[in-house]
């Protein structure tokens, strides 16, 4: 379920987002063969902490975030001295993350992302309520 979730909302992100999304997208959709999907199943590292998120749009967060030992993600986030979110639909898979924010704004911001070989966060991010509206996402913090 996990793979398919994150398998349309990449495609669904490319497919708004345009070319300069494909590097993130053709990363994103290069899972282990169907024999080897359930050993990627659990989490393959834990975001469980408090860390930034640094988007390219400027708009960054801190996260306070809470993941189970099946991956799945809870949390509250906050952005600027006014604007929280709460954690939702998150979960780490293998080296993939997803979640979404549901913001105290109005706005619901969708991050998906995967951990890189120095062991930080990135990925692209989509404005739910305003599709048109993407940035990229890094961590300098390692997981």
């Amino acid at each position: 379920m996990r793979v398919r979730l994150l398998t349309a909302a990449v495609v669904l992100s490319v497919a708004l987002g345009g070319t300069a999304l494909a590097p993130a997208a053709q990363a994103a959709t290069h899972r282990p063969a169907a024999a080897s999907v359930a050993k990627a199943a659990a989490p393959g590292f834990n975001v469980g902490g408090i860390w930034t998120l640094y988007q390219s749009n400027s708009s960054n967060s801190t996260l306070s975030v809470t993941q189970d030992a099946q991956g799945n993600l809870t949390g509250i986030a906050r952005a600027g001295s006014s604007t929280t979110g709460t954690i939702e639909q998150g979960f780490v898979d293998g080296s993939y993350l997803y979640f979404v924010i549901n913001w105290s704004n109005g706005s619901k911001g969708r991050y998906i992302g995967s951990r890189g070989a120095d062991g930080t966060l990135s990925g692209i991010s989509t404005d739910l309520t305003h599709p048109s509206s993407q940035a990229t996402w890094y961590t300098t913090w390692t997981f």
